[in-house]
């Protein structure tokens, strides 16, 4: 049965970092590239959606529907083109703008672009709903998952220094045409 996390920042009060919303604001005006996102991201507490999925239901006494089991899920959002990108958020607001009854979960940059490598999906949007949406794909996706894996001396050499140089400008997210769900996690109801 898998464990829950222990909060990276205990005592989180769901604010989002100043620097990196800072960074997203210059970004979006155009005063920044997308390193500055990149370097406050390194610093940042992000939130990972997880939503709750009813599995099954049952009929109670009282002649009601009710929960008899669900599951806890972390969505992606697929685009148009069929690339599928995992969520996260600079924090709470963000969050609620997106789905109020989703539960965070806390992560570093580097822990989200590893599940998103993990799980085959193409980008991680941050912020999709707004204020700033944020992309990070292709390359850059691919050395962040390796660093937080401890496998970037697999990388090409070359592909590191690249990405290091200078990140690619990340593009729009994709539109949620539709939702697919991964690392279900099972939960009993009563």
């Amino acid at each position: 049965m898998p464990s829950i996390p222990q909060p990276l920042v205990p005592g989180d009060d769901g604010s989002a970092d100043a620097a990196l919303t800072a960074a997203l604001a210059a970004h979006a005006a155009g005063t920044a590239d997308a390193t500055a996102v990149l370097t406050a991201l390194g610093e940042a507490r992000l939130l990972v959606p997880v939503v709750a999925l009813l599995t099954s239901s049952e009929v109670g006494p009282n002649g009601l529907k009710q929960e008899k089991e669900s599951e806890m899920a972390l969505p992606k959002l697929v685009g148009q083109d069929g690339r599928e990108a995992v969520l996260a958020f600079t924090g709470a607001e963000a969050l609620a703008r997106w789905r109020p009854d989703a539960r965070p979960i806390q992560a570093t940059a580097l822990q989200v672009c590893q599940a998103a490598a993990h799980e085959g999906a193409a980008a991680v949007v941050i912020d999709v709903a707004g204020p700033r949406p944020f992309v990070i794909e292709g390359t850059m996706l691919e050395v962040m998952a390796a660093v937080e894996s401890g496998t970037v001396d697999q990388l090409d050499s070359v592909t590191v220094a690249r990405v290091t140089e200078a990140p690619p400008k990340p593009e729009a997210p994709p539109k949620p045409e539709g939702r697919r769900w991964f690392g279900r996690l099972r939960r009993s109801g009563s």
